[in-house]
């Protein structure tokens, strides 16, 4: 009896030992992880941000200075991000949408109260140039201040004249971001500037006269091509910042809007290597080309943007990207007849040779090659030939149309299919196209079709 209750008690004293180990470890494993985010917020506080170099007052904006302005933000597409339709330019736009939650672009006209008419010329190159806010927290890099950081003293203020003298001030206070707590917490973009933001050489004075080196300047700069079509890491930067960084720059983007924007490189069939220079400036001036059409988000970006670039400026930009490497070797495109012999026989006897027939030859043919400037080439296009095939997927269910320019007028429309194919009849048909005339891409499978009906504009028409 003695030595059951002896052991009665040392099992309960041990029992109480356990218990309180375990509370104790409970407790560390609480109090630590909230230290770290208490020194990690502190360290936020206490190490300087990086300052622009331009402390004095700049002398008045001259109207030549002004018109540079002017130009460089439709270079850089501000309008695109700051403005919503129907509202006055700049004056704030619509949620850019990532993964912690919609980040709306500010009112970014000289209103003192609610856009930028109190930043000097030092506040204005903090936030474009290294991401820092007048109030010294960082800005999201949904503004591609990393790309940036890369443009020329002369054009940062040159864009601060045009911001600050020409545009038109609005009194309107801009949407709140939806990013929800704790995500929404400011401090953390500080850990993200020092961790994943590229390092910041000199400054240029000013904009570079080589070609190539011009087209680098814009392409990697303040057209921030890198922000669409480069790939990114888990922790949303992007892999590369510029082409001696990698061949991941500038190899194709994550999927926008439904969109996947694709290799801007010199791979043969899904990226650049088959098109030439002249090719590339008519595309960016217009939209259209002989074998070509923007749609998505990038004929957004011809409508506001490129159309108004000179042809030097396009020229160097297609001469520099001419340069880039191919990031996979692709084997030499040649179009063949077989699928055009086969329509011309009657045989549809392949999957998504019939749908093709009814829903798709009248504009791009039988022969796949399309009305030139006018419904584009299905055969050897890039877009179609991309390793993603969510862009041509999308343009199926919800249509698109193309870039309204000077030169080109109103963009021709395609019709969605949503509403008339299922899953797996899109799924067939792109698989047709990306397999015919000489293409040579991976099928496509329904649930690629199924996800991106789920995610598109088309869910909401259901």
């Amino acid at each position: 009896m003695k030595n059951r209750m002896l052991s009665a008690r040392n099992h309960s004293g041990l029992s109480h030992q356990s218990r309180s180990r375990k509370v104790r470890w409970i407790k560390i494993a609480i109090i630590l992880p909230l230290a770290a985010v208490f020194i990690a917020w502190g360290a936020t506080l206490v190490i300087p941000a990086p300052a622009s170099s331009q402390k004095t007052l700049l002398p008045p904006a001259d109207p030549e200075q002004i018109q540079r302005g002017a130009y460089l933000a439709r270079v850089g597409d501000c309008i695109a991000c700051h403005s919503r339709a129907g509202e006055p330019p700049f004056s704030g736009g619509v949620a850019i949408a990532s993964p912690i939650g919609g980040m709306v672009p500010p009112n970014i006209t000289p209103d003192k109260q609610f856009g930028i008419g109190h930043f000097s010329y030092a506040d204005f190159d903090n936030a474009v140039r290294y991401g820092i806010r007048k109030d010294g927290s960082t800005l999201y890099p949904s503004m591609p201040w990393p790309s940036y950081s890369r443009i020329s003293q002369q054009d940062m203020q040159a864009l601060y004249a045009y911001f600050i003298n020409e545009v038109k001030p609005v009194p309107q206070a801009s949407a709140e971001n939806t990013i929800p707590w704790p995500l929404s917490l400011r401090w953390p973009m500080t850990w993200w500037r020092w961790f994943f933001a590229p390092e910041s050489g000199p400054v240029l004075q000013h904009t570079p006269d080589d070609p190539v080196q011009l087209g680098a300047y814009y392409v990697t700069g303040l057209g921030h091509c890198g922000a669409c079509h480069t790939p990114r890491a888990i922790t949303q930067q992007e892999m590369a910042y510029d082409d001696p960084s990698g061949t991941d720059y500038l190899s194709g983007g994550q999927v926008i809007d439904g969109y996947a924007a694709p290799s801007l490189r010199g791979e043969l069939r899904s990226g650049l290597g088959m098109s030439h220079s002249n090719e590339l400036v008519e595309l960016l001036k217009t939209g259209v080309t002989d074998k070509t059409a923007t749609f998505g988000p990038m004929s957004e970006v011809v409508t506001n943007s490129t159309q108004y670039m000179t042809e030097h400026d396009l020229q160097a930009i297609a001469t520099y990207l001419r340069t880039l490497s191919p990031a996979v070797t692709q084997s030499q495109p040649y179009y063949t007849m077989k699928t055009y012999t086969a329509f011309s026989k009657g045989d549809v006897s392949r999957p998504g040779a019939e749908i093709y027939l009814t829903h798709c030859s009248a504009c791009h043919l039988t022969n796949g090659l399309g009305y030139r400037k006018k419904f584009p080439a299905l055969a050897l296009n890039s877009a179609v030939n991309s390793a993603d095939p969510a862009g041509l997927i999308s343009i199926v269910l919800n249509g698109g149309t193309q870039a309204e320019s000077a030169l080109s007028g109103p963009g021709y429309a395609m019709p969605g299919f949503a509403g008339q194919l299922s899953d797996r009849q899109i799924a067939d048909v792109v698989s047709f196209i990306r397999s015919s005339w000489g293409n040579e891409s991976a099928p496509v499978a329904a649930s690629a079709v199924k996800t991106l009906r789920k995610n598109g504009p088309s869910a909401a028409t259901k």
